[in-house]
C-alpha cells in the first residue's frame, strides 16, 4: 500500500511539473508573440519609408507649391505626366482627393457617374460623389470589379428628361475588392470607346496601377491612353509616407488645381513629401514584383487548409481575398484570434464573407507562411457554433 502511495504522489508530481512547464512555455510564447512586431496584412498602406527615402526627403529642394514654386513637386508632376502618358499632373495628399477632384471635373451636379458595385470611389470614399458633386452613382454587378461593354450599356440611361443624365464611366485598376484584378487592356479600351462614342469622360482609378503593369508587363502609358484622368498612389506598395496623384490634358488640370486648392488640397513646402513619392516612383516600382510572389505563395499554401475557400485564378497581384467554407468560425471571429492570440493582422471585409490579406515589403515569405499556421491552427481548435457538444448524462439521484 506504502508503495502504491509513492507511484501515485511520483506521478502526480510529474503531472504538476508537466502543467507548470506547459504554461511556463505558453506564457512565454505569448510574450514573445507580443514582443516582437505585429504581422500586418490589413493594407499596403502600412509600408514604411526607408532610410534612403527619408533622408531624399529630408534633403529635398523645396518651395512654396501653391505659387507653383517647388521644383520637387513640379518634377513629381512631370514625372508622373510622362509615365501616364498625360499632358500635366497634379500631386495631391490622397487617392480619396485625386478621385473625387476627377469627378467634380468630369461632371455637373445631378449627373450620374457609372462605376462597377464594388469600386473604391463607390465603396470607400464616404459619399463623396454626393456630397461634394451632387453626382448619384450607377452600379455595374462585378464580383471582379472588372466589367463589358455590354454590362456597361446594360446600365447607361438613355436621354429622357425623367433620368439623369450619365457623364463619367469610373474604373478600377487593380480592383481592391476583386482581389487585386487586372483589367485587360483590350477590354479597358473597349470599354472607354464605347463610353466616348456616346460623349462620356472616363476616368481610372488607378492606385495600385504600378502592380497592373508588373503583372501584366503593359506600361503605365498605354493603360492610360484610352482614359480621360487617371489618378495613381504612391503610399502604398511603394512606400512613400504620402501623396497621389492626378494626371490628364493641360485644361483638365488647371481646373483641377481649382478644386484642391477649394478641398483645402494646397499644400505650401511640399517638396518634403513629394521628394518621397518621387523616390518610391524611381525606385521601387520593379520590386512589386517579389510582393506578388508571396501573395502567390501565401495563396498557395493557404488552400492547403481545411475550411478555406480560394480561387487561386483571382491572385494576380499583392491582394488575396480567402472565404471560409468551415461553420466553425465567423470571419471577423477569425480575426480577432489571429490578432488577439497571434499578432497576426488582416482584415475581415464588410460583405461577412471573405477576409483580405495584402502584401506588401513590410511582409516577408517566412510571415506568410507563419500566417498560414495560425490559421490553420484556429480553424483545427475553435469548437463548431453550430454543433453543440452533447448533454453531459446526470445519473438521477434517488428520492
Amino acid at each position: 500500500f506504502s508503495f502504491q502511495m509513492q507511484a501515485q504522489q511520483v506521478v502526480a508530481t510529474h503531472a504538476y511539473m508537466a502543467a507548470s512547464l506547459s504554461a511556463v512555455k505558453h506564457q512565454a510564447q505569448q510574450q514573445a508573440l507580443h514582443h516582437r512586431q505585429p504581422l500586418d496584412f490589413r493594407s499596403d498602406t502600412i509600408t514604411k519609408p526607408s532610410l534612403e527615402m527619408r533622408r531624399v526627403m529630408a534633403e529635398a529642394e523645396v518651395g512654396d507649391d501653391i505659387l507653383g514654386d517647388d521644383p520637387t513637386v513640379k518634377a513629381l508632376e512631370t514625372a508622373v505626366a510622362n509615365l501616364l502618358g498625360k499632358e500635366a499632373a497634379l500631386f495631391v495628399p490622397s487617392g480619396v482627393m485625386a478621385n473625387q477632384i476627377a469627378i467634380h471635373c468630369h461632371t455637373k451636379p445631378g449627373d450620374e457617374v457609372v462605376c462597377a458595385e464594388n469600386s473604391h470611389v463607390y465603396y470607400y470614399e464616404s459619399g463623396a460623389p454626393a456630397l461634394l458633386s451632387g453626382v448619384m452613382m450607377q452600379l455595374v454587378k462585378s464580383n471582379t470589379g472588372i466589367f463589358s461593354v455590354a454590362d456597361l450599356a446594360s446600365v447607361v440611361r438613355r436621354p429622357n428628361i425623367h433620368f439623369p443624365r450619365t457623364s463619367l464611366v469610373c474604373v478600377e485598376n487593380t480592383t481592391n475588392l476583386g482581389g487585386g484584378r487586372v483589367w485587360p487592356v483590350k477590354d479597358l479600351q473597349d470599354v472607354a470607346a464605347w463610353a466616348h462614342e456616346r460623349g462620356l469622360k472616363f476616368h481610372m482609378d488607378g492606385a495600385r496601377l504600378w502592380n497592373a503593369t508588373v503583372y501584366s508587363g503593359i506600361v503605365e502609358k498605354d493603360y492610360a491612353a484610352c482614359c480621360d484622368s487617371v489618378a495613381v498612389c504612391f503610399s502604398k506598395g511603394l512606400g512613400a509616407p504620402i501623396g497621389s496623384a492626378l494626371a490628364g490634358d493641360a485644361e483638365f488640370i488647371v481646373r483641377a488645381r481649382r478644386f484642391r486648392k477649394l478641398l483645402g488640397g494646397g499644400m505650401r513646402q511640399a517638396g518634403i513629401i513629394a521628394a518621397g513619392a518621387l523616390y518610391a516612383l524611381e525606385h521601387n516600382r520593379p520590386r512589386l514584383a517579389e510582393d506578388h510572389a508571396v501573395a502567390w505563395y501565401f495563396a498557395n499554401e493557404l488552400i492547403k487548409v481545411p475550411g478555406i475557400a480560394l480561387d487561386l485564378k483571382t491572385v494576380q497581384t499583392n491582394i488575396v481575398c480567402f472565404a471560409l467554407s468551415t461553420v466553425n468560425v465567423a470571419t471577423d471571429v477569425l480575426v480577432e484570434k489571429l490578432k488577439s492570440e497571434h499578432n497576426v493582422l488582416m482584415n475581415a471585409l464588410a460583405d461577412g464573407m471573405r477576409i483580405r490579406a495584402v502584401i506588401s515589403y513590410e511582409v516577408s515569405k517566412e510571415d506568410a507562411a507563419t500566417a498560414v499556421h495560425c490559421i490553420a491552427h484556429i480553424l483545427a481548435n475553435t469548437p463548431c457554433a453550430h454543433h453543440p457538444a452533447p448533454p453531459v448524462m446526470v445519473k438521477p439521484q434517488p428520492q
